[in-house]
C-alpha cells in the first residue's frame, strides 16, 4: 500500500514538472514569434535579395502566410510546431499551409478537406538556403552536444581532483594559488577566454602546441579527397568552455569536503585508527560530492546554451556558428528554431534533474 501511494505521489509530481515545461515552452515559443515578427524587416525581400518586384514580393507574401493577421500567422506557427496538427489537402490557401514535401506524417482522422496528422515540428525552412531549419540544428547540434560534454568531462575531473589537494592541503601556496585560479576562471567571459586561448595556444605556441586557432569536428584534407575527424580542434574550445564550471567544481569540492571532515561520525573514525587516505576515499568522498553532481547536472545545460561565441571564434561548427550566421543574414527561422530547440533541450534537462531530486528525496517527491 505505500509503495502504492508513493507511485501515486511520484506519477503526480512527474507530470506537474512536464506540466509547468510544456507551460513554460509555449511562453518561450510565444515570445520568440512575436519578438522576430515585430522586428523591422521583410522576410519576402530577404528571399528575393535585390532581384525583387512588386507582384513576386506579393506573392511570396502570400505563400508564407505574411498577408495575414498576426494572430492567425501566430496561430499557424504553433500548429507547425505540434506534433498533432490539421493538414490542408486541397485549401492550400489556408493558413494552416502544411506541404507534402515538408512533412513526413501519419494521417490520424480525416475530413473533406483537412485532416489531423501525427508529424516532426516543423521549424519552417531558411531564407537562405532554403532547407528545413530542424535538418539544420540537427546537423550543427552532435557538435555543440559533444562540445559541452568534453568540456564538462574536463571540468569534472581536473575541478575534483584540485577541489580534493586543495582540502588536503588547506591554507597552503597550493590552496591559495587554485583559489586566485578559480576566482579568476569565474570572472573571466567566455569570449574572452577563447580569444585569449587562441592568440597563445595556437598562434604563439603554435609551433609547440600543434593546435590551429579554427578548425571543426572533420577537417578537409589538401587534396579535397574527403574528410577526416580531428579531434585536436577540440582540445581548445573544450577547456575554454570547461573553465567556468570548473572553477565551480574546485570550490564546492573543496568547501564540502572540508565540511563532511568536520562531522561526528569522521571523528569516529579517526579515533578507530582509520588512515587518513582511508576515510578520505571511502568516508568522505561520497557525501562531498553531493552538491557537486547538482552543479554539473546545471552546468551541463548552460553548456549548450552557452557555448555560442567561443564556437564562433574557433569556427566549431555548431549551434554558435549556425546562429551567428543567421544573425548576420537575418535569416530569422533559423534563429528562432535555434532558440526554440536549445530551450526543449534546457527544459527536459530541467525536469530530469527534478525527477532525480524528487526519486532521491522523499519530501521533494511528496511536494512538502
Amino acid at each position: 500500500m505505500d509503495y502504492a501511494i508513493s507511485c501515486f505521489f511520484m506519477w503526480r509530481f512527474i507530470l506537474k514538472k512536464i506540466g509547468y515545461g510544456f507551460l513554460l515552452m509555449l511562453g518561450v515559443i510565444t515570445l520568440v514569434f512575436f519578438l522576430f515578427t515585430v522586428l523591422p524587416s521583410d522576410p519576402a525581400r530577404m528571399m528575393m535579395g535585390q532581384r525583387s518586384d512588386i507582384e513576386t514580393e506579393a506573392a511570396i507574401r502570400k505563400e508564407m502566410g505574411l498577408d495575414l493577421p498576426v494572430g492567425i500567422q501566430y496561430l499557424a506557427y504553433l500548429n507547425d510546431l505540434s506534433p498533432v496538427s490539421w493538414h490542408k489537402t486541397k485549401d492550400t490557401e489556408s493558413f494552416f499551409f502544411l506541404d507534402d514535401n515538408d512533412y513526413q506524417y501519419v494521417r490520424l482522422v480525416s475530413f473533406d478537406e483537412s485532416a489531423l496528422v501525427l508529424k516532426k515540428p516543423f521549424l519552417r525552412r531558411s531564407y537562405q538556403s532554403k532547407r528545413q531549419v530542424l535538418e539544420i540544428l540537427a546537423e550543427a547540434f552532435p557538435k555543440t552536444a559533444l562540445l559541452a560534454l568534453v568540456s564538462i568531462f574536463f571540468a569534472i575531473i581536473v575541478g575534483i581532483t584540485i577541489g580534493i589537494l586543495c582540502a588536503v592541503f588547506k591554507d597552503t601556496w597550493f590552496d591559495r594559488v587554485a583559489l586566485f585560479f578559480s576566482v579568476l576562471g569565474m570572472s573571466l567571459p567566455s569570449f574572452f577566454a577563447a580569444i585569449l586561448f587562441a592568440w597563445v595556444f595556437a598562434f604563439l605556441l603554435a609551433d609547440v602546441t600543434g593546435l590551429s586557432m579554427f578548425g571543426s569536428l572533420y577537417t578537409v584534407d589538401d587534396y579535397g579527397a574527403g574528410q577526416y575527424l580531428d579531434l585536436k580542434n577540440l582540445i581548445l574550445p573544450a577547456i575554454t568552455l570547461g573553465i567556468r564550471p570548473l572553477a565551480i567544481v574546485v570550490e564546492l569540492t573543496k568547501n564540502s569536503i572540508l565540511d563532511v571532515l568536520s562531522q561526528d561520525y569522521i571523528r569516529t573514525a579517526k579515533a578507530k585508527g582509520l588512515s587518513y587516505r582511508t576515510i578520505l576515499i571511502k568516508h568522505t568522498l561520497k557525501n562531498a560530492l553531493n552538491p557537486v553532481v547538482t552543479a554539473i547536472s546545471g552546468w551541463l545545460a548552460s553548456l549548450l546554451a552557452g557555448a555560442v561565441f567561443v564556437e564562433y571564434i574557433f569556427d566549431w561548427k555548431g549551434m554558435g556558428v549556425v546562429i551567428v550566421d543567421a544573425l548576420d543574414k537575418y535569416d530569422f527561422p533559423v534563429v528562432m528554431g535555434s532558440l526554440l530547440y536549445v530551450s526543449v533541450i534546457l527544459v527536459i534537462i530541467n525536469i530530469l534533474v527534478d525527477v532525480i531530486y524528487g526519486w532521491l528525496d522523499p519530501q521533494v517527491k511528496l511536494g512538502k
